[in-house]
């Protein structure tokens, strides 16, 4: 299966990166964790916001959706969620932004160990899936809505 263009070309980039480069890399994008969030007054078809046993601090998930159900996320981080978890985050706001709410359904978490590296899957196994598991969840409760208001 096809991954979607945008997250294509992030696990493009970091297929072609050496380690040490690699994690340059996650460390940029945790740095931009702050630009996928929420601006005041925004409004979204569902706020999932808590706190989980396996991460650190509360993580909020924001889901707005178009007419053709193409998925837009925001994201917020509490202050002791890790940098890998904040890494994941920029991606997958910037690699799924304008998916389907199907495209994230049936999206494979096997792309992520080609973003982050084996090792780090390993050592932070419930860290790099948290957020993409968090954003399925969101897809799957809203679908289910639009199911029961159609």
């Amino acid at each position: 299966m096809p991954y979607p263009a945008k997250l294509q070309a992030i696990i493009d980039l970091f297929a072609s990166l050496p380690e040490e480069e690699r994690r340059e890399n996650l460390i940029a994008y945790a740095e931009q964790a702050k630009k996928h969030e929420p601006r005041n007054g925004e409004t979204f078809a569902l706020e999932d916001v808590r706190k989980d046993e396996e991460c650190t601090d509360t993580v909020g998930i924001f889901l707005k959706a178009d007419p053709e159900r193409r998925v837009h996320f925001k994201v917020t981080l509490g202050e002791k969620v890790q940098t890998l978890t904040k890494a994941m985050t920029s991606i997958l706001c910037r690699g799924l932004d304008g998916c389907t709410l199907e495209e994230v359904l049936d999206l494979p978490s096997d792309f992520v160990p080609q973003i982050v590296g084996g090792q780090l899957v390993r050592i932070r196994s419930q860290t790099v899936f948290y957020v993409l598991t968090r954003m399925k969840t969101a897809c799957k409760i809203y679908r289910d809505r639009l199911r029961t208001e159609a």
